[in-house]
This record gives structure tokens, sequence and C-alpha cells, in this order.
């Protein structure tokens, strides 16, 4: 593995976990994603289906798992069914695991191939009174195509209608959202590498230099240091293109006197990072984009110190918009008759700042996690506020990933250049 696999002891705390939120006499069947094709004969890379992983640790194709807690058979308890390997397969695509190596990833003990799945399934829908099954109920989510979860959920519900099927998703967006100290050095670690990436190209960026070279610069800090690579498509918007929210073309030159905006994060063992940065590309902030910045570094600083445990996340991005509200009244953006005849439901600070400020942060950049819920220590959020002024060209947002702890939440990322005089310091040398 390119990365150092996650103990076992950490999928077996997770499963159970799970079991603690399941009805008497459950069982829960999950599969993992199929590799997605391109064409003619090519596949994107595989992304291992989130709840899985979390389960098994397993980061691999055609692997699928039934865990069914009260089975009156211990080896129906759990059980792992992965792709059958051959000579061939080697050959063409290299090394599978096998069912030693599956064992000691995940802790569970009874492993087979994919082709011995129809005949166990049987036994466990015999027997069970409710089914779990995932679906990606992301609050974000978007399902253009037809998933292989997608896919088992229809055969099953035809071969088995009498059986109670129950939903899987509300259970692991809750157990998932609070780390595991094993998760949180995952995370420490990915936060690690991208701090690594901002040095290198701090170092690289000037009048001239193309966004893709940037880019490329990205590519190659990640993958020298054990990343499979970005969390997410890199944005690395110079100039107006930094107030393009998911700009991810990354073609343009980065002209004198302009900013560039950088949205970058490191996966490391499947864990997410996310950070951004916004710098000068000759080095040195004019007096605008500098007030622009400190308005927006402003609000992150107070915005990740409201992240405590007991608030609610509709609460916080209210709080959040108050403080922004000031600022951009102090930017002289919004005037107090603007907020006098604002739209409740789209108040005016969010002409210049229309996105969230904190989403949850783990397997996924956008992490699943209950919002009808409070904040619980042990979750990891990112704080990205920004400032977006299309007329002038310049977009400025500043992220970090926190980690809420009951005494006092921990910034993953307070050892990354932030200060306006930090970064122009460092662009000088």
């Amino acid at each position: 593995m390119r990365y150092e696999p996650l103990p076992a002891d950490l999928c077996i705390k997770n499963r159970k976990k799970l079991y603690a939120n399941l009805k008497p006499g459950s069982a829960v069947i999950l599969t993992s994603n199929d590799p997605m094709p391109t064409n003619a004969d090519g596949t994107m890379g595989f992304r291992q289906n989130s709840d899985l992983l979390y389960l098994t640790g397993i980061d691999q194709e055609e692997t699928m798992l039934i865990l069914f807690p009260d089975a009156f058979r211990e080896e129906h308890r759990e059980m792992l069914f992965l792709r059958q390997t051959s000579e061939e397969i080697a050959i063409w695509e290299g090394h599978k695991f096998t069912k030693d190596e599956a064992r000691q990833l995940s802790g569970i003990q009874q492993v087979y191939w994919t082709t011995d799945f129809d005949r166990l399934q049987k036994w466990v829908m015999a027997e069970a009174e409710h089914i779990y099954l995932n679906s990606n109920e992301h609050a974000r989510r978007g399902n253009p195509v037809e998933t292989r979860e997608m896919k088992l959920q229809k055969w099953l519900k035809a071969e088995y209608p009498m059986h109670r099927y129950e939903r899987l998703a509300p259970i692991m967006h809750q157990i998932r959202s609070v780390k595991e100290p094993e998760e949180v050095e995952a995370i420490r670690t990915a936060c690690g590498i991208t701090r690594e990436c901002f040095n290198a190209i701090i170092n690289m960026v000037k009048p001239g230099v193309m966004e893709y070279e940037i880019e490329a610069v990205l590519w190659y800090e990640l993958k020298k240091r054990r990343s499979r690579g970005p969390a997410y498509e890199p944005i690395l918007a110079s100039g107006a293109n930094s107030c393009v929210l998911h700009y991810i073309d990354n073609s343009a030159a980065c002209k004198d006197g302009d900013i560039l905006l950088m949205d970058i994060g490191a996966e490391y063992a499947n864990y997410a990072s996310d950070l951004t940065r916004t710098i000068p590309v000759n080095g040195r902030y004019t007096q605008r984009q500098k007030d622009v910045y400190n308005a927006v570094l402003r609000v992150m600083k107070q915005s990740k110190a409201l992240l405590q445990p007991g608030v609610f996340l509709d609460d916080y991005h209210k709080q959040v918009g108050s403080l922004m509200e000031e600022e951009l009244l102090g930017l002289g953006l919004i005037t107090q008759d603007d907020i006098r005849k604002q739209d409740p439901a789209w108040p005016a600070y969010k002409k210049y700042f229309m996105h969230g400020t904190s989403h949850f942060l783990g397997l996924d950049v956008h992490d699943v996690g209950l919002w009808h819920l409070p904040i619980r220590e042990g979750m990891v959020f990112t704080c990205e506020p920004g400032i977006y002024i299309l007329e002038e060209g310049i977009g400025v947002r500043i992220e970090n990933d926190i980690l809420v702890k009951a005494g006092g939440n921990e910034d993953l990322m307070a050892d990354i250049p932030i200060e306006v005089e930090e970064i122009e310091g460092l662009m000088a040398r």
C-alpha cells in the first residue's frame, strides 16, 4: 500500500459503534463502489465506498460485507467477501488481497470470495428481521448514474420483498462524524503533507507562472509524500478567477498585482485535509487586498472559536453571518440601509459571502454528519470564510481544519502561515 493502513482495532471499534445503533435481529449488507468507466476500455481511479472502508479497512473493488451481530451461528455474524484473484488478474492488475491479509486489515475472521455471497446471504435473509441498506443521503449529493449500491438494493428488494428494510445512512452519519484518535492522526498527517505542499508552492509563485504549473508542483509534492493525491479537485485561481467558488480549470496566467486563491488539500489513508490560502502573485498585497484579507482572517479566527460542543451548526452559521456583516460594513461593501432592506432568507452579506463557513471533514472532504444534532467533541470541521468582490477581481478565502475539543479547539493547520506579514515574508525570500 502507498500509505500505512490504519489498525484493525479501529475497524473493530467502528463496527461495535454500529452494532449499538441497530435494531435487534438486524443485518447490514454493504458493497463497494464500482470502478467508473471513461471511454473505450478505460476506467477512472477506484475510490472505495467510505462506509465500507470505515467498517473494514478494505480498499479494493468488488468487496462486499454482511454484518449480522445477532446471528444464531457465530460464523454468520461478520462476513467479508473479496474478489478472487488469479494468475491472469495478477499479471494485468497486480496484487489483490488474500483472505489472510483481509483478516489482518479488518479484524473479520470469516472471509470468503464473492462467489460465496449468494449462498451465505440466503442464510442471513432467512433469519434476520431487519435489513439495513446503505444509500447516499449526503445533503449535497448527486446520483447521475446507477451505482453498485443501488443495484444491490434493487436486487435484494426484488428477491425479498417481504423483509423490513432500514436506512443505514443516518447511523453512519452519526458515528462517522466523531473521529477516533487513529482517524485524527490520519487527518493530522494529511494536514502535514498539505503544509509541505503550501511551502513548496509559495516559493514558486510569481508573475507569469501558469496556474497549471502550480498544480503540477502540488501533485509532485503530494505523490512523493505517500498521498494518493488531492482530497478534491484543487482550486488555483488567480485574479478574477478567485471569485469563482469551484474554479478548477487552473489554466490562466498569474499576473502582477493579482492575488492567487489556493484551495488545496492532501489525502492520506483515505482521510482528507482542506486548506485555503490567498496570496499576492508578486509577493506584496495591495492595501485593498490586505484590508479584505485581514477582514476574512478576523472572521476566521472568531469563527473557529465558536465551533464548540453543544452548538448547533445552523446557529453557528448565523453567528458567523453577523461577524461577516460587520466586516463588510467596514470595507464599504454593504450599508446599514442594505441590512434594513435585506431578505432574511438571503441577508445582505450573502452578496459577498455566499457559501457556508464549515463542513464536516473525514473520509470525504465534505464528510457526513447530522445538522440536527449538536456539535460533539472529536468532530473535525473546516473553517473557511471568504469575501468575493467580482467587480474588483478580488476573491479571498482562508481555511483551516479544526478538531473540536471540550477544553478548546485544536487547529490542525496552525503551523501553516496565515498572517499577511508571514506570507509576504516567505515570498520575499
